[in-house]
């Protein structure tokens, strides 16, 4: 749960981007995906957002909400079973990853293996950038060295 956060947040947290990275990085417990605010939400690399992809992504956002709304009464599990995804809700996160995507790299990933990579990538520049900014004390190599420990 994030109180207040920003309406964009949403939009990354629906994304394949996303996804891709809670599954590698939280990994999954039988079929569902694990979660943890520490290792997925806060590791998770976004490049940086211009005024203008937060609107893009807000806007995303509300799309999906309001399909969701438009498929009333149908629950989450009705909305998100696979076999019967309605159209409009898939074209909606369709379009959210299409603009997520483009803000990463200039296109669509081709597939998830070259949405890690660059995700990783994102995320030694960030750690590097962290240590950096925070020194290299004994406790700082540490948990830089969990973290490349976590990317790797």
């Amino acid at each position: 749960m994030m109180l207040d956060a920003p309406d964009w947040y949403f939009a990354l947290a629906s994304s394949r981007m996303h996804l891709v990275w809670i599954a590698t990085v939280c990994g999954k417990l039988e079929t569902r995906y694990r979660y943890s605010n520490t290792l997925g939400w806060n590791t998770f690399p976004v490049p940086e957002l211009t005024g203008q992809n937060k609107e893009d992504l807000t806007h995303c956002a509300k799309d999906i909400l309001l399909t969701r709304e438009a498929n009333f009464p149908a629950t989450i599990a009705d909305l998100y079973d696979p076999d019967r995804m309605p159209a409009d809700l898939l074209a909606a996160h369709e379009r959210n990853d299409e603009v997520l995507e483009r803000i990463y790299i200039g296109r669509r990933f081709r597939n998830d293996t070259e949405r890690l990579e660059k995700l990783f990538d994102l995320y030694t520049k960030m750690i590097t950038q962290e240590t950096k900014a925070k020194g290299t004390g004994p406790n700082q190599k540490a948990k830089a060295r969990k973290r490349a420990e976590i990317a790797n």
